[in-house]
């Protein structure tokens, strides 16, 4: 059987919380440098997702559109984007349910989100060969643009609490 990734990535930094509603707030300049950064990194890590689950907030899409950018340049293809409105005030279990409905030949999945979800959900995967620096990095919370990468040997439907390793937390 082989390895899936998951890639859990926090959405870059975004403008300040009330001149717009949450929901629209767009990425900030310092956002838009992260989100580039992110998607330069996963590149030079071979970790072009297949498939994308993008929250629908304004922040989270541009920073899926700035992270594939380099991802595009890398060559490689363009992954299946999925925008989902639940993702914007998803907890761990629901971002999982989603995860399970992929398909299996999804390799690598890459999932745009926000706190404290996506740190809650890295952690609630982790389970035995986790890296032990990056389940002590993604317990308290994770800033803006940090990405945590779990693999996971088994079908997506089978995706479990414990059942992955967290081999790696990143912050540009």
């Amino acid at each position: 059987m082989s390895t899936h990734h998951l890639v859990i990535l926090r959405h870059a930094k975004a403008e300040p919380a009330g001149a717009v509603v949450d929901h629209d707030r767009p990425l900030a300049l310092a956002g838009r440098r992260q989100a580039s950064a992110v998607g330069a990194a996963l590149a030079e890590a071979g970790l072009a997702p297949t498939h994308v689950l993008c929250s629908s907030a304004l922040r989270t899409r541009q920073t899926w559109d700035l992270v594939r950018t380099p991802l595009a340049a890398s060559g490689a293809p363009d992954a299946e984007l999925t925008v989902v409105d639940a993702l914007y005030d998803a907890g761990a279990g629901d971002v999982l349910a989603l995860v399970r409905g992929l398909p299996q030949e999804a390799s690598t999945v890459l999932v745009v989100g926000h706190e404290p979800t996506v740190s809650q959900l890295a952690d609630a995967l982790a389970g035995p060969g986790s890296d032990g620096g990056a389940v002590a990095r993604v317990r308290p919370g994770v800033p803006t643009a940090t990405w945590s990468l779990l693999e996971f040997d088994g079908t997506w439907d089978a995706l479990d609490l414990g059942a992955a390793r967290l081999v790696v937390v990143r912050t540009p």
